[in-house]
């Protein structure tokens, strides 16, 4: 079995671990529901996932549509967010 890494392989697997570790981070300091949202959102940058849910649902998220996303969640999650007032950031 051969292994390609690709920059966007890449990148998703390390949206994952970033959405993870925010997922975990809200389910110790915060509240239950937002850690939930953050594990959920991470399942979703798995590339096998992402494969799968092409494959049931018959459509594929665009990638930077994808990646605007996490963006856009990780500035609000930052910026507003209640780890951000925890850690004073």
């Amino acid at each position: 079995m051969i292994i390609t890494f690709t920059a966007k392989g890449l990148l998703d697997w390390v949206l994952v671990v970033v959405f993870g570790l925010l997922g975990v981070m809200n389910l110790i300091w915060i509240h239950v529901v937002p850690g939930v949202f953050y594990l959920l959102i991470s399942i979703l940058y798995v590339p096998p996932v992402v494969g799968l849910l092409e494959v049931l649902v018959g459509f594929k998220i665009p990638y930077g549509v994808r990646i605007a996303g996490a963006v856009v969640l990780l500035w609000a999650t930052l910026a507003v967010g209640d780890l951000a007032e925890l850690f004073g950031l």
